[in-house]
């Protein structure tokens, strides 16, 4: 007969509680059940665990199963704990990336509203550029990606998240910030534009003519809010960009140009198998970026 882990068990329950009747009502068994159940593991091991019938006071054997047992049933009942919890997405370890934007404006909202549906989930958040989160999810160094996925998406499942739309953003002495609505290239054309790495993706010819024509560029999101601050150019960024930033002040309108927009991607390798809690976290961010979208459509400061 071999040893069974619910055999260790019930001798644990026993030796504890020091009665048959106290260690049954725990076990949720019968007297009888668990005295044939001590008797077999005795007979298994050729000695009596128990001086007396009264299970009382433990034999040297008795002792040293005790302790033998009560180490490989904390063991045995941890990994069990373990294997439920990354089941119910309660453990396990989820490494994200994301474009700055969206780890300043959607993530913290998933953690605020949802940190204790991770238990003990070990997240690792990073924020970088759309290239360096791609290059990341091709060396499956994490297991889900936000960005714009350009034409580097070979090998990648990828999910639309969200569509954000460019704008100039100025300070509010400036004189693009007293009037409202779209702005057009042709009122762009004799400013200073301070230029950056998103701004330099929007394809449209008098887009591209512009930056040809600027002589400072930044790809800090900080450096670049604080020139606007201090009236030194104006520049141009997607919205959240501008939310993340919390650069309060600042003016923000949005170009008339229809396609200038950047189309963020919740994006995971392809030949790849997620987590339980990797599935969570995305449902949640895909949650609050629709709640987001739904009211930018709705004019609602999101």
């Amino acid at each position: 007969m071999a040893l069974k882990i619910e055999m260790l068990r019930g001798f644990a329950t026993v030796a504890r509680s020091g009665n048959l009747s106290d260690a049954a009502q725990t076990l949720g068994r019968t007297p009888s059940a668990v005295s044939m159940m001590l008797k077999q593991l005795e007979t298994h091991l050729g000695e009596p665990l128990f001086e007396t019938d009264r299970k009382s006071k433990l034999t040297a054997l008795g002792s040293f199963v005790l302790e033998q047992a009560e180490r490989e049933l904390q063991q045995f009942d941890n990994t069990v704990k373990a294997i439920e919890g990354f089941a119910k997405a309660t453990h396990g370890h989820v490494r994200i990336a994301t474009v700055p934007s969206v780890a300043g404006t959607i993530i913290p909202q998933v953690f605020s509203r949802h940190i204790n549906d991770y238990g003990n989930v070990d997240i690792e958040l990073r924020d970088m550029d759309s290239s360096s989160i791609l290059h990341e999810l091709s060396r499956d160094r994490i297991d889900i990606g936000i960005a714009t996925m350009g034409q580097q998406g070979v090998g990648l499942h990828s999910q639309h998240l969200l569509s954000d739309t460019f704008g100039v953003i100025c300070a509010p002495s400036h004189a693009l910030a007293q009037d409202t609505g779209p702005v057009t290239w042709d009122a762009l054309a004799n400013e200073r534009l301070i230029a950056n790495s998103l701004s330099a993706g929007i394809s449209a010819e008098a887009s591209i003519l512009l930056h040809e024509k600027a002589l400072l560029s930044a790809h800090n999101l900080t450096s670049i809010m604080a020139m606007v601050q201090a009236n030194i150019g104006i520049t141009i960024l997607p919205e959240m960009a501008v939310r993340a930033s919390n650069s309060a002040g600042l003016i923000f309108r949005p170009l008339a140009e229809p396609h200038a927009k950047r189309e963020i991607h919740l994006l995971r390798r392809a030949d790849s198998t997620q987590s339980p809690a990797a599935r969570l976290l995305e449902h949640h961010i895909c949650e609050i970026a629709a709640e987001i979208s739904q009211d930018t459509v709705m004019g609602i400061p999101a």
